[in-house]
């Protein structure tokens, strides 16, 4: 036994794939409705609320320490250098506006092309006012640059000339040192080694002064370069705003979210509902074969046809199994979120019945769903209180449902056989188990399962090949019958719907 349940525990796939996209697409209409949602919703977004006026112009940025391998670092400092309040602040007092620079900074935003081209781009009231803007800002973004770059460069220069200065200090001391030095002790050769070490340490100064000369000479000539290359390359300029475009461009963004937020709706309802649809799930958890199903109706014309030759194929099938039974067991229908299809076929198959004698169809369904449907001059219809008036000899087709709430005691006198009629992704896997364990405790034979909207692309096997592991787990003996003359005859064993948990915990 522990054998089996492990066989079992592993051939269950813990993700059925196949089922979560059948799910899915079943549940079409609700992330089609939110795509086309989020199309309308872009689409409107850009006729009710166009982008604000704005200007856009472009500056050349020149770097001291520009290098060809620059991975952007000064461009990047430029952006947060142009998006700080003191860039703000000159800009607003050259357009002498009151407007706090905070404020302003939320306006306008700078964007590093390459590693020397600044893009600003400005918002404004109108366009008039979005270019003025933007030349004002490119004007104190430039002004600033240059500063910074003259008082760097400055600053550079003045510590080159002031190590200059130090060292031509020291060098005044060296000299006075070997001057010093008198000619008679030139013979001792400590003091001609002293000498020497004065002439080495003068030219090493003289070498190090000559070079602080040039490299404060080259900190004075590279600014020129720096303020010449800093330009406005772009003059500031109105951008044109295409509202078909906006509206493509965010209908396009809002289809796209539409689509995936419906998607993923569906895709959390699907594993948490945990509703079968395909037949092989449908079947296993009912315990009973999909002997037939019915297509979803549809209101095309070229698929009415396919829909009543099944409906008509499966009224012949339920006709054959009432009619080929030897006990003459009365049958029953029991739908599961179906229950107008169900009235439908009941009627179907006591009209087909009616050729043969005096047929009644047993009203057990919530509602007046046979009542409304009675046809003139079709078979009677009572209601399940008055099953028990029916008499013995004619026949009866009952017809009740087996959803939640369903008094499952009142069911046997419906019929001792049945066919569960069942829409696909109705009920949810604890609740068919619920089912199949309910009936079987009642003795109630089930026949098999009509499977209705299946999907069209299902191609999974309905049929319980382990019919006697899975289906007859409720397979028990039924105390014999009287028949009409006294004696007891032995009816045969009907097969029972498998019983299955009452809860989801006992389903896991």
């Amino acid at each position: 036994m522990t054998s089996t349940t492990s066989e079992q525990s592993a051939a269950t796939p813990l993700f059925d794939l196949q089922a979560l996209v059948v799910s899915v697409r079943r549940r079409r209409r609700l992330w089609s409705s939110l795509a086309l949602l989020g199309l309308l919703v872009g689409a409107a977004v850009a006729v009710l609320l166009p982008p604000p006026p704005s200007a856009t112009t472009k500056v050349l940025v020149a770097h001291a320490e520009d290098q060809p391998n620059d991975m952007g670092t000064l461009i990047r400092t430029d952006v947060a250098v142009l998006e700080t309040t003191r860039i703000a602040d000159k800009a607003l007092r050259s357009l002498k506006s009151s407007e706090a620079p905070e404020d302003f900074m939320q306006e306008y935003r700078g964007t590093g092309l390459t590693n020397n081209l600044l893009q600003i781009d400005v918002t404004g009231d109108s366009e008039a006012d979005a270019v003025a803007r933007a030349e004002a800002l490119a004007d104190a973004f430039v002004a600033n640059h240059v500063r910074r770059m003259r008082e760097t460069a400055k600053a550079e220069a003045k510590a080159l000339l002031d190590q200059r200065d130090r060292m031509r200090g020291e060098l005044a001391e060296v000299n006075k040192e070997i001057g010093d030095r008198s000619p008679e002790t030139e013979s001792d050769p400590k003091e001609s080694a002293s000498v020497e070490s004065l002439f080495a340490r003068r030219a090493e100064l003289n070498s190090r002064i000559a070079d602080f000369d040039q490299r404060a000479a080259e900190a004075r000539t590279g600014t020129p370069k720096v303020i010449a290359g800093t330009q406005i390359v772009d003059a500031a300029r109105p951008v044109r705003n295409s509202l078909p475009k906006a509206a493509a461009t965010n209908a396009a963004i809002g289809l796209v979210l539409g689509l995936v937020l419906g998607l993923a709706i569906a895709a959390v309802r699907t594993v948490v509902a945990d509703r079968p649809v395909l037949r092989r799930d449908i079947a296993a958890n009912l315990g009973a074969s999909v002997i037939a199903e019915l297509p979803h109706r549809s209101g095309k014309l070229w698929q009415r046809r396919r829909t009543r030759v099944a409906r008509e194929r499966l009224t012949g099938t339920l006709v054959r199994a009432v009619l080929g039974s030897a006990e003459a067991e009365p049958l029953s229908l029991l739908e599961l979120g179906c229950a107008r299809r169900t009235s439908v076929l009941a009627l179907d198959v006591a009209a087909a019945l009616a050729a043969d004698g005096p047929v009644t169809v047993i009203d057990g369904l919530p509602g007046p769903q046979l009542a409304n449907r009675q046809r003139p001059g079709g078979p009677a219809v009572i209601g399940g209180e008055r099953a028990g008036t029916v008499s013995r000899q004619e026949g009866r087709i009952g017809v009740g449902s087996v959803a939640p709430g369903t008094a499952w005691t009142d069911l046997q006198y419906l019929g001792t056989r049945t066919v569960l009629v069942v829409r696909a992704g109705h009920g949810s896997a604890a609740w068919l188990h619920t089912v199949a364990r309910q009936l079987a405790d009642q003795r109630i034979e089930v026949i098999g399962v009509v499977l209705v909207d299946p999907d069209p692309r299902d191609r999974t096997d309905g049929t319980l090949w382990d019919g006697l592991h899975t289906a007859l787990r409720g397979r028990s003996e039924i105390p014999a019958r009287q028949n009409g003359t006294g004696q007891r005859r032995t009816e045969r064993l009907p097969v029972w719907a498998a019983p299955g948990p009452d809860n989801d915990q006992e389903a896991r």
